[in-house]
């Protein structure tokens, strides 16, 4: 059943304010791990697919100054189960380049564990590039050129992981209230705080997800230390309004390729997350079994519960880590 998408609707306009105030550096954090992601644009070559898009995708809208005029004239989305799709119309214009012109844009999303990733992007403008923002925009290009040339990356391995999920319960009323600008600023300081507990808890922070993010370690301990970091620093920062914070963590085997991870250890962290609510930590029972001799930890209120695309049902457990 088609719907409108409040939800979808706020992810697009981050994805814009990222490409509008230059935070180039989250922009692939937006799109999908596939194959099968396409980045369509309005030149004649501008039609690429795959990890180059992912890979460029930053330094492609770094290539454009920052814009001078940016005015949203239409704004929509809609979702019909597991995927959705978002179009705007947007007035944009650059300093020293004449009159300001209209950009077309459509998101195609699908969702991908727990978060909305953008699996086809296209925008068109009435004339080429160069003459739209000075630059002929060659990123993703050169990309595919030294894809072509040298062959795929074949970077991959494998292992045990704990696999580490966040999520902000309740951001798209929160964005909504607090507007896109300050909204963008509070969750890139909550990105980073998430990002320096992992490094201090020797685990991998592999990337954002929206509102989100998804982290590895090796030690199953020190994924639970972290959640515990995680949920003291939400708790003690004197910021307004104050997030929301849901921690999913899952043990088991991961591929890593590309330097994104792989496999059902991933979706079902996702999946955990979206189980539990606001200040909880919810851990699956084999990251549980991992920690079984560490008696500093408390496991309380064990449940069976479905998650979504998994079959059977799941026992997980709250990790208490406040009194």
């Amino acid at each position: 059943m088609i719907k409108t998408s409040p939800e979808l609707l706020a992810v697009t306009e981050r994805w814009f304010d990222a490409i509008r105030y230059r935070r180039t550096h989250v922009l692939k954090d937006y799109l999908s791990d596939s194959a099968e992601l396409r980045f369509i644009g309005t030149g004649e070559d501008e039609f690429w697919r795959g990890q180059v898009v992912r890979d460029g995708v930053g330094d492609f809208i770094g290539e454009m100054p920052e814009p001078d005029v940016w005015e949203v004239l239409e704004a929509e989305a809609f979702e019909n189960g597991e995927t959705g799709w978002s179009a705007f119309l947007h007035k944009v214009g650059f300093p020293g380049l004449g009159d300001s012109f209209i950009v077309r844009t459509v998101l195609v999303f699908v969702l991908e564990g727990a978060s909305w990733k953008i699996i086809n992007r296209h925008a068109s403008l009435p004339f080429p590039n160069v003459e739209f923002v000075g630059s002929e925009q060659l990123a993703i290009q050169s990309l595919v050129n030294a894809a072509l040339n040298d062959g795929p990356e074949l970077l991959q391995t494998e292992g045990l992981a704990s696999v580490l999920f966040t999520d902000v319960e309740g951001s798209t009323p929160l964005a909504e209230a607090m507007g896109n600008q300050s909204w963008s600023a509070l969750i890139d300081q909550h990105f980073q705080t998430v990002e320096g507990i992992v490094v201090a808890h020797r685990g991998q922070f592999v990337k954002s997800l929206g509102d989100g993010t998804l982290s590895s370690f090796q030690s199953a301990n020190e994924a639970l230390l972290a959640a515990i970091d995680m949920q003291e620093a939400v708790k003690l920062t004197d910021m307004e309004p104050r997030l929301g914070l849901r921690v999913g963590i899952h043990t088991g085997e991961v591929v890593l390729a590309r330097g994104d991870f792989f496999g059902t250890v991933v979706n079902k962290a996702a999946r955990i997350t979206s189980s539990a609510n606001a200040g909880e930590i919810l851990v699956s029972d084999e990251t549980r079994a991992m920690v079984s001799g560490h008696h500093e930890f408390k496991f309380v209120d064990a449940k069976s519960v479905t998650l979504k695309g998994l079959p059977k049902d799941h026992t997980v457990y709250r990790l208490q880590w406040s009194q």
